[in-house]
């Protein structure tokens, strides 16, 4: 009987401890908060499951929930085509194959807030360039500080020139790892490009596609810093997503109590949301009763 060697956990353990160590503490420290009212000076008033209740029964909470649906939902059904089309389209051997992953990478290097910055003074229609190209060229009334299309419209443009390069890096590590056997059979069968793409390269990108999805919903889902940056959550609430809410509540009224529900309520979505995710993209791949291991 072969021994299995478990002294690999000994450089694993510390990592695992730390870890947790350091999501436990914050985590336990919300939680605290979440049941009960504090007014400074360190006093504490028991409040119990009052907050959620609360929180749960808010019209303003579930208008942020849907603004942070929509969004989230518009930038996977943009950007996940998009990535796999801008992959499918990238060079698999020459010199330009480094070029084209240093430019897709390129996006992904800026900073959060800087991003923001860049997008705000671009397309303001006084000084930024797309701004003053939309209205005075194309003749569109365009101003996103006014108008709350424009502020949408703006805001998914950013995420998507941001973030788009993702999952085309993780879609081509897909493709370049298919054999090439894979496309001399296909062509020796006369194989059109959509049947090698349905058959061949979507279910071999299903894994990286999974990790994509996941990625981009977690990020996108608890986005804050560029919209926040770029709109403010305006013009009125109209970008105000449940993580620059979340933010106004905590700081801005400083009612710690229903902050702390919030983002526990807001904590347990993402988990949900990204279990149902990663159960229905990997259902196919658990093996079939009967089936050889």
């Amino acid at each position: 009987m072969k021994t299995i060697n478990q002294k690999a956990w000994l450089f694993v353990i510390p990592v695992l401890l730390l870890v947790a160590f350091n999501a436990l503490i914050p985590i336990m420290t919300v939680v605290n908060y979440s049941v009960q009212e504090t007014f400074g000076n360190n006093l504490f008033f028991w409040q119990g499951l009052d907050w959620f209740e609360q929180l749960l029964n808010s019209e303003r909470f579930y208008s942020a929930l849907g603004r942070q649906f929509l969004f989230t939902g518009t930038i996977l059904a943009i950007e996940i085509p998009l990535g796999v089309i801008i992959a499918l389209a990238m060079p698999r051997k020459g010199f330009w194959v480094p070029v084209c992953l240093v430019l897709m990478a390129l996006p992904m290097l800026i900073p959060w807030n800087v991003v923001g910055a860049m997008w705000n003074i671009f397309t303001l229609p006084d000084i930024g360039l797309l701004g003053y190209f939309i209205n005075n060229v194309l003749g569109i009334e365009y101003n996103m500080t006014q108008s709350p299309v424009a502020a949408w419209v703006t805001i998914i443009a950013m995420d998507v020139w941001h973030w788009t390069s993702l999952v085309v890096l993780l879609s081509y590590a897909g493709l370049v790892s298919i054999p090439d056997a894979f496309y001399q059979a296909a062509k020796i069968d006369g194989a059109s490009n959509f049947a090698i793409f349905r058959y061949i390269q979507l279910p071999k990108m299903k894994r990286v596609l999974t990790i994509a999805i996941l990625l981009r919903f977690m990020d996108s889902f608890n986005i804050y810093t560029e919209p926040f940056v770029l709109t403010g959550g305006g013009p009125g609430n109209s970008t105000t997503l449940l993580s620059i809410d979340l933010v106004k509540i905590a700081l801005g009224q400083f009612d710690l109590g229903p902050a702390a529900a919030m983002s526990l309520i807001y904590f347990a979505i993402t988990l949900l949301v990204s279990w149902l995710f990663y159960t229905l993209m990997t259902k196919d791949d658990e093996p079939k009763r009967g089936d050889r291991i």
